[in-house]
């Protein structure tokens, strides 16, 4: 059996502190990773199904080939997986705001870090998500105003629960506009969330883009032997 719980990184950082961790789920007879910051719990390796279908769900609804992608959020990097197993996808920028988070990908530390940093596609850009979304630069620091057929966001745990204040404008009306304004014509954004639908949140997508809704994703969670209903948010940008 291996080691109940192994602290495998920790990395004080502008928003707290960040630890990578190892432990054993004796319920389940598995090793589990995870990642905490602060008192925050990010995620987990035990439950990836809505990371994962945030962007098959993106990706399908994206019209094309050859499609430009952004990922918000590294994390564990289900999201970005996800992306380059998509055929259609010929390039993928993701941006992370913590450099730690880039690195344990980089380093091997995480197991899906030496896939992502293989695929000439992937780029891995430390970065404010946020503050990208309202410069007119965007996304790519290489090409300024760069335009994408998809951007795919999962870093808070919902447009109401947010990890820090900085990201409270980009779920509003006005942020959204400027997230727009980085997409192709007839684009999609897609957003992760840890709750169930929010019909509010839909509204105020729809008022932004051309045609707007949510997809429940619903898992078995294993801790509770029961199912879980989580949500990915999807929008398209007018094609004209």
């Amino acid at each position: 059996m291996s080691r109940l719980f192994e602290e495998l990184d920790y990395r004080p950082t502008p928003i707290g502190a960040l630890v990578l961790r190892r432990r054993h789920e004796a319920r389940l007879g598995v090793d589990v990773l995870e990642i905490k910051l602060g008192d925050e719990h990010l995620m987990s390796d035990l439950f990836t199904a809505s990371e994962i279908a945030l962007a098959q769900l993106g990706l399908a609804a994206c019209e094309g080939e050859g499609l430009d992608v952004v990922v918000g959020g590294l994390g564990l990097g289900y999201t970005a997986r996800a992306a380059l197993d998509e055929p259609r996808t010929g390039s993928l920028i993701v941006v992370e705001y913590l450099e730690a988070v880039i690195d344990w990908h980089q380093t091997g530390l995480l197991p899906l870090g030496p896939e992502l940093v293989a695929d000439p596609r992937c780029r891995l850009v430390e970065g404010d998500f946020f503050a990208m979304a309202r410069s007119e630069a965007g996304f790519d620091p290489e090409a300024p105003g760069r335009l994408f057929d998809a951007i795919l966001l999962d870093i808070d745990h919902s447009p109401d629960a947010l990890l820090d204040a900085r990201s409270e404008s980009f779920y509003q009306p006005e942020g959204l506009h400027k997230l727009a304004a980085h997409l192709k014509p007839g684009g999609m954004f897609g957003l992760w969330s840890d709750e169930r639908t929010d019909d509010a949140f839909t509204g105020r997508l729809s008022a932004v883009f051309a045609h707007a809704w949510a997809e429940p994703v619903t898992f078995h969670n294993p801790l509770q032997d029961k199912p879980f209903t989580q949500t990915v948010y999807l929008a398209r940008k007018s094609s004209g």
